[in-house]
């Protein structure tokens, strides 16, 4: 048994890089077909609906994490969702292999957040006010913030890699027991551990992309205040 698909090559090409392009290309070809003919008419495709209930579930989730307007948020949270689900609910192909299933996409995927927070954090704030709230509220705190930030990244890296690890681990223990009974249950369970795990990843990566921004609603909110009662 592979522990990590980095350890798989097909064709001479190494099993994550070849599986990651193939999803690549498959999300990238379902855009274009769901999104080729979308109407605002009553009748819908049921692709469109499908595609709009997601869409409408990710802002709900993102609105009430970050108390902002999910459509800047959206297109980095919902990729880095799609992109996961897709890749561990693709588990039930013969001869396929999650490419999350490896550490390196996975810390991938947690280097996209990483660099996600600041860039939002300054979007929101400008540059010197994101900076000045990592030596809040002493500059002695400086590496204590960047220590966070970085065990932060490694942390979502090696969560999602060691669920995916662990239930392919669980997997070829019980076929291995029972080959003709457990194959059913644990492909149905393979996929609600997937998209589980999406939803995960996911919602951590708005709360920590939230918390970058959080300084300035509540700046905003006090001067808010403090306009009110000048005013008052």
């Amino acid at each position: 048994m592979h522990i990590s698909t980095d350890q798989i090559t097909i064709w001479g090409v190494n099993a994550t890089l070849l599986f990651t392009w193939a999803i690549m290309a498959l999300l990238g070809i379902g855009s274009w077909l769901v999104t080729r003919k979308l109407s605002e008419e009553t009748h819908l495709s049921r692709w469109q609906n499908l595609l709009e209930v997601l869409v409408e579930g990710l802002q709900n989730q993102i609105r009430e994490i970050s108390g902002q307007n999910p459509t800047i948020y959206l297109p980095f949270v919902g990729t880095l969702f799609i992109f996961i689900a897709v890749s561990n609910c693709l588990a039930i192909v013969p001869g396929y292999h999650p490419p999350t299933g490896s550490l390196s996409t996975t810390a991938a995927l947690a280097i996209c957040v990483f660099f996600a927070v600041p860039f939002y954090g300054i979007r929101k704030q400008g540059l010197l006010a994101y900076l000045r709230e990592y030596i809040q509220p002493s500059p002695i705190m400086l590496p204590f913030h960047i220590i966070g930030e970085l065990s932060r990244t490694l942390s979502l890296a090696v969560r999602l890699f060691g669920n995916m690890m662990s239930e392919a681990t669980i997997v070829g223990i019980l076929l291995s027991i029972a080959p003709l009974f457990f194959p059913v249950i644990m492909q149905a369970l393979g996929l609600l551990t997937g998209l589980i795990q999406a939803y995960i990843f996911a919602i951590l990566a708005m709360v920590y992309i939230a918390s970058g921004t959080q300084a300035q609603q509540e700046t905003v909110t006090n001067t808010s205040k403090r306009e009110e009662v000048l005013h008052g």
